[in-house]
Parts: structure tokens; C-alpha cells; sequence
């Protein structure tokens, strides 16, 4: 069985599966972060085993709930996990290069390609595609957390207050935090155990 997690031994081949895993990641995903999480959940906890399920969820909420680029934030936080700090470097410049170089040189070239037809098209069906990617982590981290019906209260109550109410998202992460430490501290520990 594999170990998961932190390596105490440097593996270079693990490191080169790394960085080939997140170049490749980082240079054929549309849509952002967002879009690239279930990509790395793919690859790290399915395919690789370098990770739990639980564990790559627990990354993923810290990544985004800090400043910054969720992609970035993720890589580092998952290479760290795996091989420390070499590995967040590992997977942060893989992760980011090819997009780096990709908008490098649309910027380059960007008069010349905007008003492109093939382009257009191209994008017209990534478009959809990325829709999908987004919403596939949703459900992919509902399901790992083994959450009930009866929380789903819960992320239609916020994404309507961000969308309709212009409520912070900050402010949303902070609350929701308090709001996990209250129900933990004071509600399920006082019952004697866990409840989902």
C-alpha cells in the first residue's frame, strides 16, 4: 500500500511524476482554479494515491479560504503535503508555467487572434466544458464529506447571498468558520459524539 502524505524520504521519481502531473494540468485546463481542482483530486487521491480523499478536501478549503490564486495556493499546499517544501515549489512552477507562457504569448499576440474565427469557435466549445469542471469539485467534496440532505441548506443560502445580497465572500468564510467552531464546541461534542 502506498504512504499518503508527507514523504520523509526525498523520491525523485515521485517529484518527477509531480511536475509532469501539474505541467500537464496547468496547460490544458480552461476555467480557472475552480475549474482545475477536480483535475488534481484526479490525479493525486484516484490515480496516484499520494493523497486521502479527506485530506485533499481539507487542502482544498484552506487553499480557498486564503488570498490568492486558487491554483496556486492549491499546488503549493498539495506538493507541500507530499514531499514538502520542494515539492510545493515543484508543483506551484509546474502548475503555472504553461499557463504563464500560454498568456505570455496571447498578450503578445492578441490583435491578431482576437477577432479570429477558428479561435472563437475553439472557445465557444471550452466554454460549456468549463461549467462543468467547476461544478464536478462541488459534488465530488459533498460526497467525500458524507454530508446529508439536510445540509444542502447550506451552500444555497450562500451562493445567493454573495450573488443576489453582494454579501463578502471573506465575510462568508469567516462566518461560516465561527459558525463550524459554535456547532463542533457546543453542539455535537455536547451529544458525545460526531454528527453529519
Amino acid at each position: 500500500m502506498k504512504e499518503k502524505g508527507l514523504q520523509k524520504r526525498r523520491d525523485w521519481r515521485q517529484l518527477l511524476q509531480m511536475a509532469k502531473t501539474f505541467f500537464l494540468i496547468g496547460g490544458f485546463t480552461f476555467g480557472g482554479g475552480q475549474a482545475m481542482i477536480q483535475l488534481i483530486r484526479t490525479e493525486v487521491v484516484d490515480k496516484y494515491g499520494w493523497l486521502e480523499d479527506k485530506e485533499f478536501i481539507d487542502l482544498f478549503a484552506m487553499a480557498q479560504s486564503l488570498p490568492g490564486i486558487l491554483a496556486v495556493n492549491i499546488a503549493i499546499f498539495v506538493g507541500y503535503r507530499i514531499q514538502g517544501f520542494l515539492g510545493a515549489l515543484v508543483c506551484a512552477f509546474f502548475g503555472t508555467m504553461p499557463s504563464f507562457v500560454i498568456i505570455l504569448l496571447l498578450a503578445m499576440f492578441a490583435s491578431d487572434v482576437k477577432d479570429n474565427p477558428t479561435v472563437e469557435a475553439i472557445f465557444k466549445g471550452i466554454r460549456p466544458v468549463v461549467v462543468a469542471l467547476i461544478a464536478a469539485p462541488t459534488i465530488t467534496v459533498w460526497q467525500a464529506l458524507g454530508l446529508g440532505w439536510k445540509w444542502v441548506w447550506i451552500p444555497i443560502v450562500v451562493a445567493l447571498s454573495i450573488w443576489l445580497l453582494g454579501v463578502s465572500p471573506v465575510a462568508v468564510i469567516f462566518i461560516s468558520a465561527f459558525l463550524g467552531w459554535f456547532y463542533t464546541i457546543y453542539i455535537v461534542r455536547s451529544k458525545g459524539g460526531e454528527e453529519k
